[in-house]
């Protein structure tokens, strides 16, 4: 793996079970980790222990002072100060390319074979070389100018090779213009992460209104446990809060393009709506340019 990249696990509250860190060697990754964790956590002894030097905690107020969290609830129980500082450590390290993931990962899966063929979660279509992954990935992130790549979710893939990313890239070879929960930054192009929750639909919606491009790879897929299931990390701020009021958040930063609607088949839901034709700037060939007036 290249010497100028990292990847970052943030966590808290978890360490006895950083499942994405297992799920990073498993898929054959040798570059450096690292474990981003608070100075409010009370198991930072406890992550010492377990991971050693692959530890750093960082100053949880100074990640609040820089953070705008979009409320006035005055609690801190959110990825999104740690998000933001990340940057901070990453140059502090020398790193110039970084991987941002939760710590609740248990594995990381091919999508799509080489004919452009959906694939289903069996064992031979685990990532195993995620070292030449990552490697073409960063030359991605070069070539396009993307501010962020991320790997697509499982819930993505919801209906599998009929689901909406599935279709996008068989039939047309699209990419989704949003970016969640695996972000690959160059750490010397920052961005800002805004609110206490949807952190990430905040950032590439804000962002993506500046012209700014966030990619989601079909190809490449992470898979995560619910997120009320499993303990520790922001599962008590998403049983305190629902989907109803997450959702606002996204409508708070960018009213203009984003709004609540329902999702779901049979067990509907209250969610965030993006509405991409107001949400991205239109880019019209120099070909429809008038002439200038003298």
């Amino acid at each position: 793996m290249r010497d100028d990249f990292a990847t970052f696990i943030l966590t808290h509250g978890r360490a006895d079970s950083v499942l994405t860190y297992g799920a990073l060697k498993n898929a054959g990754y040798t570059g450096r980790i690292y474990l981003l964790v608070d100075d409010k956590d009370k198991q930072i002894d406890r992550y010492l222990e377990n991971y050693g030097d692959e530890v750093i905690v960082f100053n949880k107020d100074k990640a609040v002072a820089m953070t705008d969290a979009c409320d006035n609830y005055n609690r801190h129980n959110s990825v999104v100060f740690a998000r933001n500082y990340n940057f901070i450590v990453a140059r502090e390290l020398g790193i110039k390319y970084f991987w941002q993931l939760d710590d609740d990962y248990p594995s990381f899966w091919w999508s799509f074979d080489n004919d452009k063929q959906y694939v289903t979660m069996t064992n031979e279509h685990r990532i195993r070389g995620m070292d030449s992954v990552l490697e073409a990935c960063v030359e991605f992130l070069v070539a396009s100018d993307a501010t962020s790549v991320a790997f697509a979710q499982g819930g993505d893939f919801i209906g599998g090779p009929m689901s909406q990313v599935a279709k996008q890239w068989f039939v047309h070879g699209w990419f989704s213009r949003k970016a969640m929960n695996s972000f690959l930054f160059d750490a010397d192009r920052p961005v800002t992460f805004r609110g206490r929750v949807n952190d990430d639909v905040n950032l590439y919606v804000e962002c993506g209104r500046r012209g700014e491009l966030f990619v989601t790879i079909p190809r490449l897929r992470i898979q995560q446990p619910e997120t009320q299931k499993n303990s520790g990390g922001c599962t008590d701020i998403y049983l305190e809060m629902g989907t109803y009021i997450k959702s606002f958040y996204s409508i708070l930063v960018a009213p203009s393009c984003v709004k609540i609607a329902t999702m779901g088949v049979t067990h509907r839901r209250i969610h965030h709506a993006v509405q991409w034709k107001y949400a991205c700037p239109k880019i019209l060939h120099s070909k429809y340019r008038k002439p200038r007036v003298a």
